[in-house]
């Protein structure tokens, strides 16, 4: 079964939640990237298009998944990428993962969503309300794991890719 995936059509976070469930886990931790109307400072982003080499994507997806497996105590991981065009608000980004403990079902949750950001070939056309659009290397946007980015002042992290 995969555990990685792209998606055109938009999720569902029950079924993908239901997938985690196992009586030995305790704890479930996730993380949803949604498309937002701003990014670096730059007002007006009306719409979001993702494109990813899906072949490879998915290779590279389900061994960062293998690999929070191997690197913390949890049961279980999903994730799901959409592809396509996304509106503000639209869900991006999915990432589930259950564990016995909190701790490590946070932590292999944030390992997961910075290293797809980081290594999956996944890339964002921004279309704005002037006209202009362009593409963004998603692989900027966020920090490599690892790396503890600074909290913004407002408590709020953002992860760059609307996601």
């Amino acid at each position: 079964m995969k555990r990685f995936g792209f998606r055109r059509e938009s999720v569902d976070l029950v079924a993908c939640r239901a997938l985690l469930a196992d009586p030995v886990a305790g704890a479930y931790a996730s993380f949803e990237g949604w498309v937002r109307n701003h990014n670096e400072g730059r007002d007006g982003v009306l719409r979001l298009e993702y494109e990813g080499y899906e072949q490879l994507g998915v290779k590279e997806g389900e061994r960062i998944i293998a690999e929070a497996l191997a690197r913390f105590d949890i049961t279980g991981a999903q994730c799901i990428h959409r592809l396509g065009q996304l509106e503000i608000g639209d869900l991006a980004v999915w990432v589930g993962v259950s564990a016995a403990h909190r701790d490590a079902a946070f932590a292999a949750c944030r390992y997961i969503i910075d290293e797809v950001k980081h290594r999956v070939p996944i890339w964002k056309k921004e279309h704005y309300a002037d006209g202009n659009s362009g593409w963004v290397n998603c692989e900027a946007c966020a920090a490599h794991a690892g790396e503890a980015p600074p909290l913004q002042s407002s408590g709020h992290r953002h992860e760059g890719t609307h996601a």
